[in-house]
């Protein structure tokens, strides 16, 4: 995992820092002037324009200069004020110092031209909290940020402008960041394997998802639990009297059942239907494709209420929680994992998720005692008591239909396998992006995810040999 610090948590950690500030802007300096020469692929003959600001970055990239003068490339540094809005010099590279992490207001950065950019710590304009914007960044190919990454190079406008990131180390102690963005060796850590001894019913999942006649999400929840690990698949559709097509032939359904055969079945029926055997499961998933009759928000609500494993709340299922679930929530008897999109989110927590994605989710997981998973480019995963992890494995790919519920069952199968809910949640969501990656770059469905699940498992796991 690498660490996450916010603007306020890194000027904190800089300010305990034993070394003086020379000594830190030296080392600063020196991994900027590495990566630099890096880009450049040699000194000799090349020209670099540094753009500094009055502050710390800025010196930062004034003594980036005089290293990189010392190896006789030819620098020139010109004052970000003077420059904005303006045109550099013809160079080979430029480095942004103007502005770092604190920065507020608006910033427009000169026209660079053909050059490549080098951001030092955050491209100047961008905000460090939340990767909001003010001005004109100059999109970066590559950004030195340093001890940690800060937010605003992972979420909104920012992510997009900082290039690729490298994490320099000067020497700063970030052992205080409770966020921490996934690496792929972490996944196969957090979840553990089947056990030698192992029986279907130790690793298994309920399923309670769609409707009659609409049970394509719960076929996305059962094939990805199946694929992703899970012993043993169970799927209750409240109100089905009748099998449904296209579930996985591996997973067992539940039928309604009533008094007589012509009867629709009531509230009652689907309620037993959704809970026969559910205690013998090691996870269990509401939620997706379920509608939200009154028949559904009762299953729903009672499996809240009475089930004590592990339980993944999706879809539909967030919905029928209400607009007030912490009351709801607070009697569950085992973990709970919310997985919203921005408009789940909404309805959860009564706002749509504002720029500081990671306070937001933070907070609704205080509220709940939940963990809770709110999906994006950035995925955002908080505990309870304020852990966060962070994903940004997939692309656009993951935009379309059906991919939510495939989640969904890859998290089910995951507390299934042993997994703790915070983890269990996080490595779901980064291998449902690397799956994405395996696809096609155009035409990626939701059935396609289910199937790449264990190639992207293997892919993972060499990276880190049992």
């Amino acid at each position: 995992m690498q660490p996450v610090l916010t603007p306020a948590e890194m000027a904190e950690v800089d300010r305990l820092a034993p070394e003086p500030l020379d000594e830190l802007i030296g080392r600063a300096a020196s991994a900027v002037a590495r990566v630099a020469m890096e880009m450049l692929g040699g000194t000799y003959g090349r020209r670099v324009v540094v753009v500094a600001g009055p502050g710390n970055n800025g010196n930062d990239g004034r003594v980036a200069a005089q290293l990189l003068t010392r190896r006789g490339i030819r620098c020139a540094v010109l004052d970000a004020a003077e420059v904005s809005g303006g045109v550099v010099p013809p160079c080979d590279l430029v480095i942004d110092a103007a502005y770092g992490t604190g920065f507020r207001g608006d910033y427009v950065f000169p026209d660079v031209g053909a050059a490549p950019v080098l951001a030092v710590d955050v491209p100047s304009g961008v905000f460090g909290l939340t990767g909001q914007v003010g001005g004109s960044p100059a999109a970066a190919e590559v950004t030195v940020t340093f001890a940690a990454i800060k937010p605003g190079l992972l979420f909104g406008e920012g992510a997009g402008l900082a290039g690729t990131v490298l994490i320099a180390d000067i020497g700063l102690d970030v052992s205080v960041a409770s966020a921490h963005l996934v690496d792929d060796a972490d996944v196969s850590n957090w979840v553990p394997p089947r056990r030698a001894t192992a029986h279907k019913w130790q690793h298994a999942v309920s399923v309670v998802a769609g409707s009659p006649g609409m049970t394509g999400a719960a076929a996305l929840v059962c094939g990805a639990a199946l694929r992703a690990g899970s012993g043993y698949v169970r799927l209750s559709v409240p109100g089905a009297t009748a099998t449904s097509s296209g579930v996985p032939v591996e997973a067992v359904q539940i039928l309604a059942t009533t008094s007589q055969p012509e009867d629709v079945p009531t509230v009652d029926d689907a309620i037993r239907a959704a809970l026969v055997g559910i205690d013998r499961c090691a996870a269990v998933v509401v939620g997706p494709g379920l509608g939200r009759s009154s028949q559904s928000r009762a299953v729903v609500r009672s499996i809240v209420e009475s089930v004590a494993v592990p339980l993944v709340v999706d879809g539909d299922g967030l919905r029928l929680l209400g607009p007030n679930p912490a009351s709801l929530l607070a009697h569950r008897r085992g973990p709970t994992i919310l997985t919203p999109h921005d408009g789940e989110f909404a309805e959860l927590s009564g706002e749509e998720p504002p720029a500081d994605r990671i306070a937001a989710v933070r907070q609704l997981s205080s509220q709940t005692n939940c963990v809770v998973l709110l999906k994006g480019p950035t995925t955002v995963v908080a505990n309870p008591d304020g852990e966060v992890l962070l994903v940004r494995s997939g692309d656009e790919r993951l935009a379309t239909a059906g991919t939510g519920d495939v989640l969904s069952g890859i998290i089910a199968a995951h507390l299934a396998l042993g997994a703790e809910p915070l983890r269990a949640a996080a490595a779901a969501a980064h291998l449902h992006g690397c799956a994405a990656m395996l696809g096609p770059a155009r035409g990626l469905i939701a059935s396609d995810l289910v199937d790449l699940l264990p190639v992207a498992w293997d892919t993972l796991a060499t990276l880190n040999p049992a």
